[in-house]
């Protein structure tokens, strides 16, 4: 978690809850490529039946992404798709079992201006939501340590609050003593 030293891993406590979800031959959708973390866990995830499709708008992180799953023998499940991930329902047109998002900048990159923004990660949340199967989980991490993290979390925190229990269950976890500190969005579609 770099400079972060907590007690909960939450990078690790997100895995567990996609695990509680995903099962071979599923559907994913990793929303922020970025390097290529997620891509890998959820191809290796839903195994040779299954199928991952992998978004970011940066050359740079589809080359990474490509690299890590072919070094790391992912798997030939995935599709890496340049485009910004508010484009979800042009190129998923199936249910998905599990979709994360890890919103902020490239990680590792120079480029930290690069970042998501609440005007493609609102439409990008509200697909996935379209597209989650009944059964199926949504994860998003939040990082508060830049202004435009901390407005994507706030509006997507407003969101979560008008959706129907009923149908939707959002969890939030966050080390409340650390305000700045990552923190993620657990969404479970009955």
């Amino acid at each position: 978690m770099g400079q972060y030293t907590n007690m909960i891993d939450l990078l690790e406590l997100q895995k567990q809850f996609v695990l509680a979800h995903l099962r071979e031959g599923d559907v994913a959708v990793d929303f922020t490529m970025g390097n290529g973390n997620d891509t890998l866990f959820l191809s290796r995830t839903v195994g040779e039946s299954g199928k991952v499709y992998a978004f970011d708008i940066q050359p740079l992180a589809l080359e990474s992404t490509a690299k890590r799953l072919s070094e790391n023998g992912a798997p030939e499940n995935y599709t890496l798709i340049l485009a910004s991930h508010s484009r979800v329902k042009e190129f998923v047109t199936e249910p998905i079992r599990a979709g994360m998002f890890n919103l902020g900048y490239l990680p590792g990159s120079a480029k930290k201006e690069v970042t998501t923004l609440r005007e493609t990660t609102m439409p990008a949340v509200e697909g996935a939501l379209e597209l989650l199967a009944s059964g199926g989980v949504l994860l998003i991490a939040v990082y508060p340590g830049h202004e435009e993290g901390t407005l994507e979390g706030e509006m997507l925190d407003a969101y979560f609050r008008t959706l129907d229990r009923k149908k939707i269950c959002v969890t939030r976890i966050q080390i409340i003593n650390s305000p700045t500190s990552p923190f993620f969005f657990v969404i479970e579609k009955k």
